[in-house]
């Protein structure tokens, strides 16, 4: 009987101790939902909203072309996406501090680039284009090398500005796109240098303004990665094929181009065979 008594309080012990070391565990980026199916991981994801229709905010929405896509990306990959908002400027400095995990901005792949960050396959071929108001004479960019030009801070098309010889103080770089716009149509700018897509989708909505001249660059976006996460960065690239393959990533450009699709990308373009050689 004491045998039985001393195996009974050995064993209830044994019980109380497993509880208390299940009730101490650490807490992760991953989760386990009820049906317990494969953990979620959160994944902090930052994005500029002046880059329409990339990414904009209404009514306090961020929303875009690319929160489609991340999102969609997301879902293929059983990741949980934490959406935070910043300026373009800061986005590659906040991957470098670990801050974030991703980020969408339609972010041209260089090599100076990655350098500091990966990137995924890219997802868009883009090129830039020169926006002026209807009532200007200006045919080219040729045309307006002693003019003031408006472009983004940080930007592919400030390198392109001062390869084709605009001078630095005719180059007005703003923060947001739309203060870009918002020069060139209170006369303090006399165009816009800038991505392709963007300055059609302004174009569109605004009948004194139209793209003069389209300049190829060779240019692709790509979703930044954090260096040394080959994990995070395969199953980025494994959502993107998928939302490819199932026709997702091809209805996001009914949805936001209208049906243009001549910024699709079908095939896997790794980043180094598709960055810009600066």
């Amino acid at each position: 009987m004491k045998n039985k008594k001393i195996y009974g309080s050995l064993l209830l012990a044994g019980i109380l101790t497993t509880g208390l070391l299940a009730g101490c565990g650490s807490t992760s980026t991953t989760s386990s939902n009820a049906t317990g199916s494969s953990s979620q991981q959160t994944i902090k994801v930052a994005a500029d909203t002046t880059f329409p229709p990339f990414e904009s905010e209404k009514d306090g929405k961020v929303q875009g072309f690319d929160i489609d896509m991340i999102n969609a990306i997301a879902k293929k990959e059983n990741l949980k996406v934490e959406l935070s908002t910043m300026q373009f400027t800061g986005l590659i400095p906040a991957l470098q501090a670990k801050s974030v995990d991703v980020a969408v901005a339609g972010i041209t792949i260089k090599k100076s680039r990655l350098a500091v960050v990966d990137f995924s396959n890219a997802y868009y071929k883009s090129g830039i284009s020169v926006l002026t108001k209807t009532s200007s004479s200006a045919k080219s960019l040729n045309d307006l090398k002693s003019k003031l030009i408006a472009t983004k801070k940080g930007t592919s098309s400030v390198d392109l500005l001062i390869s084709k010889g605009i001078p630095a103080q005719n180059i007005k770089q703003f923060d947001n796109i739309s203060d870009a716009y918002s020069s060139l149509e209170s006369g303090g700018a006399d165009a816009v240098v800038f991505d392709s897509p963007v300055n059609s989708d302004y174009s569109n909505s605004h009948k004194d303004v139209h793209v003069i001249q389209s300049i190829p660059t060779g240019e692709y976006y790509g979703i930044a990665v954090v260096k040394k996460n080959p994990d995070l960065l395969k199953k980025i690239n494994d959502g993107l094929k998928a939302i490819k393959s199932d026709g997702e990533y091809e209805k996001l450009f009914d949805k936001y181009f209208g049906g243009d699709k001549s910024g699709v990308v079908n095939e896997d373009l790794a980043p180094d065979k598709a960055a810009l050689n600066e």
